[in-house]
């Protein structure tokens, strides 16, 4: 099944299936003007600790990343893929797709995707055919509304992080979000959190590995750092995309088993944290659930299953897997 196909049918009810339960469901985002997109530098964040971004009148002048399908006149556009694949472009403000961009942590582009229930994640990274279309198998874990994330930097633009939504047929099974914890385990690891985010500062986020109750001291570099972190915000999915202090190989910056970030949530509310780090060879994600602020509840009894369009099978190569997961190219 092509991209066009998992997109039609989509928007078959998605009011009443996505609407009450995620609060946002649209096909495709607005495209706004560059001229009207309001967004902070980069809607990223790669470790710096004063970016002056930090007051209340600021906070309503720009917008978190991911939330743009368009901006500064870049476009993210889902096309036609073969069954498996999941294919796009970026156009530029010339209106042709865009082939030439900057390596940033060791990739010209990050593509990471979320279910909009948070209980999926992927961070993959695409090849570029000549023509502009970037592809990869598809990251589209399971039945729902999924969120597209591309992260890059356009060489002679800026870093920008475009966001499109893209809906999985088949019956959905909405999870609640896991209550906030500061300790969580993955493929036989320990990963804690020490921190906690404040809206609108800079906050100081330190996640310490451990295996078999002993720290792990060998992190190996990935991507160019010793870890990475995104951050969603529960609802709409504003994506935040850290990077943490220190770069492997400086001298100074230790191979674990503790990794700080400096970052800076856009609001109060619940957030989701994926954190990347490799080990023997391996990448793992650990995830968390934090609250900045009080945002009020941030768990709750899922709604009742729906269909997102009539049962397909999954456009995707580890459907067979079942319940949407995380993981790397």
């Amino acid at each position: 099944m092509n991209t066009a196909t998992k997109l039609s049918g989509f928007a078959l009810g998605l009011a009443a299936v996505f609407g009450a339960a995620y609060g946002v469901g649209h096909l495709t985002d607005p495209v706004t003007p560059a001229a009207e997109s309001r967004h902070d530098s980069t809607g990223t964040d790669h470790g710096a600790t004063d970016d002056g971004h930090g007051g209340a009148a600021d906070a309503a002048t720009h917008i978190p990343g991911g939330l743009l399908v368009s901006d500064r006149g870049y476009t993210m556009q889902p096309v036609d893929a073969p069954a498996g694949q999941f294919a796009f472009r970026i156009s530029g403000p010339d209106g042709a797709p865009v082939t030439r961009y900057d390596v940033a942590h060791d990739k010209r582009m990050h593509l990471i995707v979320a279910r909009r229930d948070l209980s999926g994640f992927r961070h993959v990274h695409p090849e570029l055919d000549a023509d502009g279309t970037w592809r990869v198998e598809s990251p589209l874990g399971g039945p729902g509304l999924w969120r597209a994330f591309a992260d890059f930097t356009p060489t002679g633009g800026q870093p920008l992080t475009l966001g499109v939504d893209v809906a999985v047929p088949g019956r959905l099974d909405p999870r609640p979000l896991p209550a906030p914890a500061n300790s969580t385990t993955v493929d036989g690891y320990t990963v804690t959190l020490t921190g906690t985010p404040e809206p609108g500062r800079t906050s100081r986020l330190t996640l310490t590995v451990s295996r078999d109750g002993k720290p792990v001291t060998d992190l190996q570099p990935y991507l160019g750092a010793y870890g990475h972190l995104v951050a969603l915000r529960q609802g709409d999915l504003a994506y935040l995309h850290v990077h943490p202090e220190g770069t492997p190989g400086d001298g100074r910056t230790p191979a674990g088993p503790a990794v700080t970030f400096a970052a800076e949530v856009p609001s109060a509310g619940a957030y989701r944290l994926y954190l990347d780090f490799r080990h023997g060879g391996a990448v793992h994600t650990a995830e968390f659930t934090v609250v900045a602020g009080t945002p009020g509840p941030t768990t709750g009894a899922a709604p009742a299953a729906p269909t997102v369009a009539p049962a397909a099978p999954t456009p995707t190569g580890d459907a067979g897997h079942g319940a949407p997961g995380h993981g790397h190219n």
